[in-house]
C-alpha cells in the first residue's frame, strides 16, 4: 500500500479524525478513515478484599449508562502507574494518592484497541488502595469480592470490552 494524500483532517482536544487515499499494489485506490487518540489505562481497583468501582456513568457511544472500572485517556509520555494513580483519585473522589498503598502495571506493551481504525492502545493496571483510605459514598458505584465468584460476576455486569479485558488480564494473574 503507498499513500497518495490526505483527504481531511478534523482535530478537536479529544480526537482527531483523517480521511487518506491508498493505493495497493493493483493500482485500486482506497480511502480509509482513522482516529487518532490519547493512549488509555483501566484500572482495577482493591481495596479491603473488595474490588471498587466508580459509579455508573452514561456512555453516549452506546447512548446508556454503563458500569466500568476506572479508566482515562493517558498524556503522552506519563508513565502508566502515574496515569493509573491520578485516574483512581479523580474517579473514586480521593484526595491526593497517598490513599494509594501500591500499583502495579498489567501490560508492558499498550494493546491496540482497534487497529483498523485508530491508533489508540490500551494500558491495564491494579491500584490497591491502602485500608484506611476513604472513598466518599457518592463516588463509590459498586464493590465486588475480589473472589472468583465475585470477578464472575462483575464480568457478567460489564459491558465495556476493555475494563473485561483487564480485569480478565488481572484474573490470569491471580
Amino acid at each position: 500500500m503507498r499513500l497518495l494524500g490526505r483527504l481531511v483532517e478534523i482535530r478537536s482536544q479529544w480526537l482527531t479524525v483523517v480521511g487518506e487515499r491508498y493505493e495497493e499494489e493493483a493500482g485500486a485506490q482506497l480511502d480509509y478513515w482513522r482516529v487518532e487518540k490519547a493512549d488509555s489505562v483501566v484500572v482495577v481497583t482493591i481495596q479491603r478484599g473488595q474490588l471498587i468501582l466508580p459509579p455508573r456513568t452514561f456512555r453516549p457511544g452506546v447512548s446508556r449508562v454503563t458500569l466500568d472500572l476506572p479508566g482515562g485517556r493517558m498524556t503522552p509520555g506519563e508513565p502508566v502507574a502515574d496515569a493509573a494513580a491520578r485516574v483512581v483519585v479523580r474517579e473514586l473522589g480521593l484526595t491526593d494518592t497517598s490513599a494509594i498503598k501500591s500499583v502495579e502495571q498489567l501490560n508492558g506493551t499498550g494493546w491496540d484497541v482497534d487497529s483498523s481504525t485508530s491508533n489508540q492502545r490500551l494500558y491495564g493496571a491494579v491500584c490497591e488502595l491502602s485500608e484506611h483510605a476513604l472513598v466518599p459514598p457518592e463516588r463509590s458505584g459498586a464493590a465486588y469480592p475480589a473472589t472468583e465468584a465475585g470477578l464472575s460476576m462483575l464480568l457478567s455486569d460489564l459491558a465495556c470490552l476493555q475494563c473485561r479485558e483487564v480485569l480478565r488480564e488481572w484474573r490470569a494473574r491471580w
